[in-house]
């Protein structure tokens, strides 16, 4: 085909697209509203605290195997880091106690026989609510399929929590079912965890931009996309900051925006457009403190540890910083920024300083930080939500969804809106691979 395939955004879901149209030949032009590209997983440099942050925590697991083939396609795979292993430190604030979960290699869950290797205080017979989870019906939540007790509170809430960025209570379960069945159903060899090494735009963003240039894609950074038109029953006019541009009739348009942003923007052309409407926050918190060279043990082999009984949820040992990830955070939008970040430096204190040398600790007085909050950083993973996801074709001809939000089966992770650009760019026709499965 000879048109030219117009991506608006150029987050992950635009850049996968971007890629594997380019890698087919096809002339590409990606249309990014901000300044950089990246979307929720790029990384900038912040003056206050003097340092690379990254605008969110992401985990990788080696299950993700879009997320692997895309790194490899840019050469950035060896800029990730991670233990080498399916282990998962922990901390419980109210117990003050720490352990690891170390997944078995295979798919027997030998783990859940020992107590060096599972959650303290488990009991066998709440591995019913794992197979709850993977058989779930779209209709019910995480809390309705998990029995109670510490394999649900010390491992599976947060590991929902933070898969789906929504309470368990109101959280699909279809949704976590479909995570684990490619990932812990797997076995811990799909479960070793992976991070960037530097940063999210050094491993994701930064690789693809110089390999996409390298294929002759056009990128434009700054020009927000406001509207479409329709000439002819096809997408044919886009509203650019310089004005109305006109597409050729074999153009083609992929929408990889978010949901808010792409009802908006194919008002004129999709006005039946169904996409989720409900949201959850991520909250970060970033406090210099180095401690790299003074950590032990597993947080120093795993370089984050779980938090259960408090705000915090994940901590992040990164060069110079304390990264802190707090899901689902709607419920803290009135709380004031002074407020939870002395408070969860408190509990960062309580997660790390067991981990350092002996003789050494985090202080107590409240280090130079910056709290972000990410208002729609999700959909809101539940049941109602989950149905409102559209699928990647569209009633316009020339015109496809994608994005973390659209109907993935996934909930909205990096593998998710990565696999979500595939199917769109394969979705356009010949001259790309067949479809996904």
């Amino acid at each position: 085909m000879s048109g030219t395939v117009h991506i608006v955004g150029g987050g992950l879901a635009g850049l996968s697209a971007a890629l594997e149209l380019a890698e087919a030949g096809r002339r590409v032009t990606i249309y990014e509203g901000g300044p950089a590209l990246g979307g929720r997983a790029r990384s900038y440099e912040d003056k206050q605290l003097g340092c690379r942050l990254d605008n969110g925590n992401h985990l990788l697991l080696s299950a993700n195997e879009t997320v692997f083939a895309y790194l490899d396609r840019i050469g950035a795979r060896h800029t990730l880091v991670g233990p080498g292993a399916p282990i998962f430190p922990f901390h419980d604030l109210a117990a003050g106690l720490d352990w690891t979960v170390r997944l078995s290699p295979g798919r027997i869950p030998w783990w859940v026989f020992s107590n060096r290797r599972g959650v303290p205080g488990m009991r066998l017979k709440e591995l019913g609510g794992l197979l709850k989870l993977m058989r779930a019906r779209g209709d019910q939540t995480v809390s309705e399929c998990l029995d109670p007790g510490a394999l649900a509170d010390r491992l599976m809430i947060p590991l929902a929590v933070s898969a789906l960025n929504t309470r368990p209570e109101i959280a699909s379960a279809a949704l976590m079912g479909a995570v684990m069945r490619e990932s812990m159903a797997k076995g811990g060899s799909a479960c070793v965890p992976w991070f960037p090494a530097i940063g999210l735009s050094e491993s994701l963003v930064d690789p693809a931009t110089v390999r996409l240039q390298q294929l002759g894609v056009t990128i434009r950074t700054g020009a927000r996309v406001a509207g479409l038109g329709l000439v002819h029953g096809r997408v044919g006019t886009m509203l650019l900051p310089e004005g109305r541009v006109e597409l050729a009739p074999g153009d083609q348009m992929i929408l990889a925006v978010p949901a808010h942003s792409a009802r908006d923007v194919a008002a004129g052309v999709l006005p039946d457009m169904t996409a989720p409407t409900e949201y959850e926050s991520i909250l970060n918190l970033h406090y210099r403190a180095d401690v790299l060279d003074r950590l032990t043990g597993d947080l120093a082999r795993a370089g984050f540890a779980g938090v259960v009984g408090g705000m915090a949820e994940w901590v992040f040992v990164k060069p110079g910083i304390l990264s802190v990830t707090v899901s689902a955070a709607n419920h803290l939008a009135d709380h004031s920024a002074a407020a939870l970040a002395a408070t969860i430096w408190r509990e960062v204190r309580a997660v790390v300083s067991p981990a350092l040398q002996p003789g050494t600790t985090l202080p107590d007085a409240l280090p130079p930080h910056r709290v972000v909050r990410e208002k729609r950083a999700t959909f809101a993973a539940t049941p109602a939500q989950d149905r409102l996801r559209p699928q990647c074709r569209t009633s316009v001809p020339n015109l496809v969804l994608a994005g973390d939000w659209t109907a993935t089966g996934l909930p909205a992770t990096i593998e998710g809106a990565m696999r979500s650009g595939l199917v769109a760019a394969r979705a356009l026709g010949p001259g790309s691979r067949p479809p996904l499965t």
